[in-house]
């Protein structure tokens, strides 16, 4: 009985997909719920497990090509209980793949690590054999190779090589640069990145974005964390961050101005009696922002322990549709980068979003003495459609006196 393999359902935001790698090729035999092949949307990667036993007879879409909801890409027969002869004879494949993945050393199985499309093409066109792909660090997702990798290995390769004939004098007589040479290079933008970039232009060209900044005195909230930092862990076995305290500050903000928690849709504000705060996580695919549900009704030790998980998830590729789905209001944390100052862009259909820096010492004013604090600049971005200066300057001003008189994380309960 031959049973089709379907692309998952995706989101109603997300079209299409495209195919990262499979992990199995036409005539091998497949358990149920075994992963075939990666699925990248413009938001997560996902797993394509098989929906039942038997054997891959047929793969219809290749590495690379670009898939919607519910579209046949595979069949799996399930009657059959080993490659059968005629499937082997028939079998054909992505040259890359072949080429790679089924190269090794005479005498010698090698593995041979999972490689992206592109780091595929690259590899094969270099000629490189199974046992120089295995010596090559994959920074992809679950250590995959790509494209970049290949190319260091072969920078490496080509400079360890005339190290060595420069030893052995007997290098020879270098060709010399042209005067003016400039080399570029083209990489294809991932689904995510496309989309990332498609959403950046939306936002700006449909909202008129406007960015008021305050500063933050963190002497409160540095000296909490330092006093109760080991029975927090102790208590709630997670540490003691900075974010949960944004997180409840800018909670606090939006309960006091609710446009700063609104969206506009056609002529209307509509205004979300709900708190699902976004939170900017960095990850091998780039920047993505899963989000708190409710987190008004969490805790701080909630809250870190939320933001701990999606940090995890996101370095794996883990993070669901869902999770990356929805949010009335998003926070980016350049600061973990070292950035002193920067206007965020709004994550439409959201009308603002806080950008947090970088906590330095500078010299300020307090009661007419000059001292020195550690200092951190908030910048909130709204959109001036719908949201005028004194709202969001004031609900700025909330945000900061919440850091600046922080309660004891251990009250919470």
């Amino acid at each position: 009985m031959l049973v089709e393999v379907k692309v998952p359902m995706l989101s109603e935001s997300v079209a299409e997909a495209t195919l990262i790698s499979w992990h199995k090729k036409t005539g091998d035999y497949v358990n149920r719920s075994e992963n075939l092949i990666d699925v990248e949307t413009d938001k997560v990667v996902l797993e394509l497990p098989a929906p039942s036993a038997g054997v891959l007879t047929k793969i219809l879409k290749k590495d690379g090509a670009t898939v919607a909801s519910g579209e046949v890409i595979a069949m799996i027969e399930t009657e059959a209980t080993d490659k059968p002869a005629s499937i082997a004879e028939k079998q054909t494949e992505t040259p890359a793949v072949k080429s790679i993945e089924t190269i090794s050393a005479k005498g010698d199985e090698q593995a041979v690590p999972l490689l992206m499309p592109a780091a595929h093409k690259l590899a094969e066109a270099n000629n490189l054999k199974a046992v120089e792909i295995s010596a090559i660090h994959g920074t992809g997702l679950g250590g995959r190779v790509t494209k970049e990798d290949v190319q260091a290995y072969m920078e490496s390769k080509s400079s360890s090589t005339a190290d060595a004939e420069t030893k052995s004098g007997s290098a020879s007589t270098p060709a010399p640069l042209v005067p003016g040479a400039r080399v570029e290079r083209r990489v294809a933008m991932s689904r995510l990145r496309q989309r990332v970039a498609e959403r950046l232009v939306q936002s700006q060209s449909t909202a008129a974005i406007l960015t008021t900044f305050n500063e933050v005195n963190m002497q409160a909230i540095i000296d909490l964390r330092a006093r109760y930092k080991t029975e927090f862990e102790k208590e709630y076995g997670v540490k003691l961050g900075f974010m949960s305290f944004f997180v409840k500050a800018v909670i606090a903000a939006l309960k006091k101005y609710p446009i700063i928690n609104a969206s506009v849709e056609g002529k209307d504000i509509v205004y979300h009696d709900y708190y699902d705060i976004g939170i900017a996580v960095g990850s091998p695919r780039g920047l993505v922002v899963p989000v708190i549900r409710d987190a008004d009704r969490l805790t701080l030790a909630g809250i870190e322990l939320q933001i701990a998980e999606f940090a995890k998830r996101a370095q794996d590729g883990k993070l669901t549709i869902e999770e990356l789905s929805g949010g009335t209001f998003s926070i980016t944390n350049g600061g973990v980068f070292g950035s002193m100052l920067s206007t965020p862009i709004i994550n439409p259909p959201q009308s603002a979003i806080l950008g947090i820096h970088a906590t330095k010492e500078r010299v300020v004013v307090e009661n007419g003495q000059i001292v020195i604090r550690p200092m951190n600049y908030l910048a909130l971005s709204y959109d001036h459609r719908i949201i005028d200066g004194r709202e969001a300057v004031l609900s700025l001003v909330v945000m900061k006196e919440a850091l600046e008189y922080p309660m004891s994380p251990l009250l919470e309960k």
